[in-house]
């Protein structure tokens, strides 16, 4: 055999482990998802971006839990059990129950109220755990909201607040409300609902305190079944002032907050992070710059609510 001959083979022979290591196949990467709604789509949606493609590198785990509280501990642990890379969740109370099933998975959540408060993370800057994210910053907004919906109902006087009392975030939004309120002149209903068995009981109870106005949070339970929240306040002729954009597009009268899809696509910047290798104690909180006024126009007219033009004027989208 001629010496140059040789080399060829012998190079070619050891370059073989290499292509071998190269067309081996990457890693199938899995994400938990716990209680998956449409509202989840743009954080696929960036995945998919971020170049993970499902079915080839990025798979989904869903859990449910059955729209039941004490389901979200048997949905995270079923999550931890497989085990999933990066266990993502909306709102405090399935993060809180992703946190106690692991120590060891990361967590990405999105939208929780104060994560601080709730006992999520221990600084914005250092979360110093599993858990990272972002906030809706909930409690520090409550008093905005309240004064917003005042200002586009003038005549509200007593305004009702739908609450999971299992959620320690509702619980601080509670709590900012009642300070707020002795000041726009406003008297405050507290209306709990923790499970979907409790809605039309709270209903009723809510209606016989007549109050003039509600507002809903953006609490996971809640969101779940918004459609039936949007009815009855179509049916029982209530002004709603809403934490979330889509529920407005859904029929609800008015929503002041941090933009919900935007809040699932910083998300899917978290998982791309740690899926490439970050720590979630070493990647800050992230905290929304901008809230949107959105009002449905359909809406107030058929309450027979007139928006002041002021308030058109300031609004980031009238639905018509």
């Amino acid at each position: 055999m001629k010496r140059r001959e040789f080399i060829t083979l012998v190079g070619g022979a050891a370059a073989w482990p290499l292509v071998a290591r190269a067309q081996q196949p990457e890693r199938m990467r899995r994400i938990g998802i716990i209680d998956y709604t449409p509202m989840w789509e743009p954080l696929r949606d960036a995945l998919r971006e971020f170049g993970y493609v499902e079915g080839q590198n990025i798979a989904f785990e869903y859990r449910s839990a059955a729209s039941k509280p004490e389901r979200l501990s048997t949905a995270a642990a079923e999550l931890v059990h497989i085990p999933v890379d990066v266990i993502v969740t909306y709102g405090t109370p399935p993060t809180a129950a992703a946190k106690q099933a692991t120590t060891r998975i990361p967590i990405v959540m999105v939208g929780t109220g104060d994560p601080v408060q709730s006992g999520l993370v221990s600084s914005l800057a250092r979360p110093g755990g599993n858990v990272t994210g972002n906030t809706i910053l909930g409690p520090e907004v409550v008093a905005k909201r309240l004064q917003i919906f005042k200002e586009a109902v003038p005549s509200l006087s007593r305004v009702a607040l739908l609450w999971n009392p299992e959620n320690v975030s509702n619980a601080h939004n509670f709590v900012e409300l009642q300070a707020a309120v002795p000041g726009m002149a406003l008297s405050l209903i507290s209306v709990e609902v923790r499970s979907v068995n409790e809605f039309d009981s709270a209903f009723a109870a809510m209606m016989r305190t007549h109050p003039d106005g509600i507002v809903i949070t953006g609490d996971a339970l809640h969101q779940l079944h918004m459609g039936r929240i949007i009815n009855f306040l179509r049916e029982s002729r209530l002004p709603g002032m809403f934490q979330v954009r889509e529920n407005v597009v859904s029929g609800g009268f008015l929503s002041y907050g941090a933009s919900l899809p935007d809040l699932f696509r910083r998300g899917a910047s978290y998982v791309q992070k740690i899926l490439q290798g970050a720590k979630p104690a070493d990647l800050p909180v992230e905290q929304p710059t901008k809230f949107d006024l959105v009002i449905n126009l359909k809406t107030a007219k058929a309450l027979g609510v007139e928006i002041p033009p002021t308030m058109f004027a300031r609004a980031d989208e009238v639905i018509e």
